[in-house]
């Protein structure tokens, strides 16, 4: 039967408790286990004679997996701010640029991953091979535990890590800090690093607020490209590509770009560039509900939606044809694209971004204009 902390304490004797004040940590420890039944079986100091040869080896080895975490946590730093990140065509120059691209994500993986991997296996070495062997047996007590408990268990705590005997040894306090210490540079770099490149370069035309379909020069026409697997392949949209209930992904094209293979691919790889173009059924596109502001921006039966879903950006792609609904995988948001795409399911709040479509006279779609507000997920400055 459990019994509460101040009901053992009462049951311990009426006699006068011990002034924890005027008593040494020994003291403390001793009277600690006491109170609280605490049975120490077995107690082991792993290196009972300070300074041998096997207690160095052995701190050598905790030391070196903190030593591991410090510098993996740099390199993770260093590779995070100064590895090149930007998207690099694999066709331009010897193709060294692209294939640092794409070590990027892995390469910065890794090292954060053997800088957490460090620091726990530095404490785990630390804990199996430094610190005394010790087997106790404790009774359970309920309850809030009196002064003189809390004041022993402080005791025990600070008894423990100078039986531990951590403060004689230099080296593994000295390479568990710097593991330590650069594990959480790099944790903190990859928490802030995104604020090291200012967002609002630009201003009205910074990053947050177009979109590859932005087109400064009114000359120059945005049209509606397919991916058809080769990145360096135009294949433009005509309104008789789709049938009835169908839909693609499409990105953005220029004319100037059909030989600038690394733009052609870059197209591809922007995040807020794909598009689904959607034909409704006749029956659905007659009672469509258009949104204020985007009133005309279909041509016909065809509408186009930005494809990064507004709560946290991933793509909403699955379309169910006869509900005329696009579903986002990640966690179920669903937009009805006979109500200008608004969320009527899930964490989404806001409407996908509709673009505005015409055809040429070639009979190509293009989009007449940039989006009206924000492709994606909210951020501060954001008010649609």
């Amino acid at each position: 039967m459990s019994v509460s902390g101040e009901d053992s304490a009462k049951e311990r004797g009426t006699a006068k408790e011990p002034d924890p004040a005027e008593m040494n940590r020994d003291e403390l420890v001793r009277l600690g286990s006491a109170l609280d039944d605490v049975e120490i079986v077995h107690r082991e100091d792993p290196f009972p004679v300070p300074g041998t040869r096997a207690e160095k080896r052995t701190e050598r080895r905790v030391a070196m997996w903190f030593v591991v975490a410090g510098l993996s946590a740099l390199a993770f730093f260093a590779a995070f701010i100064f590895w090149p990140w930007e998207y690099a065509s694999p066709d331009a120059g010897d193709g060294s640029q692209h294939t640092l691209y794409q070590l990027f994500t892995p390469l910065i993986g890794f090292l954060l991953g053997m800088s957490v991997l460090g620091v726990g296996m530095g404490a785990i070495a630390y804990a199996k091979h430094l610190l005394p062997h010790e087997t106790a047996v404790q009774q359970r007590h309920d309850g809030r535990s009196s002064e003189v408990d809390r004041a022993t268990t402080a005791a025990i705590i600070a008894d423990a890590g100078a039986t531990s005997h951590i403060a004689r040894r230099s080296l593994v306090k000295r390479a568990a800090g710097f593991g330590a210490a650069a594990m959480t540079l790099g944790v903190g770099g990859l928490a802030l690093g995104g604020l090291i490149r200012d967002p609002w370069v630009g201003g009205d035309r910074a990053a947050l607020w177009i979109s590859g379909w932005y087109e400064p020069d009114p000359d120059v026409t945005v049209y509606l490209r397919r991916f058809t697997g080769d990145p360096h392949e135009v294949s433009l949209v005509r309104p008789e590509d789709l049938s009835a209930g169908g839909i693609e992904t499409v990105f953005p094209f220029r004319e100037y770009e059909r030989e600038d293979d690394e733009a052609l691919a870059k197209a591809l790889k922007k995040s807020d560039n794909p598009v689904l173009l959607i034909r409704l059924r006749p029956e659905q596109a007659a009672s469509v509900v258009e949104r204020e502001g985007q009133v005309g921006f279909n041509y016909g039966d065809y509408y186009a939606y930005s494809k990064i879903c507004t709560h946290l950006g991933c793509p909403a792609g699955l379309y169910e044809t006869q509900t005329a609904r696009l579903l986002c995988p990640c966690h179920q948001s669903q937009f009805d694209v006979l109500q200008y795409a608004k969320p009527i399911f899930g964490p989404a709040t806001r409407s996908l971004p509709q673009l505005p479509l015409d055809v040429d006279e070639q009979g190509y779609f293009y989009a007449r204009h940039e989006f009206i507000e924000a492709v994606g997920p909210g951020f501060w400055e954001r008010t649609s």
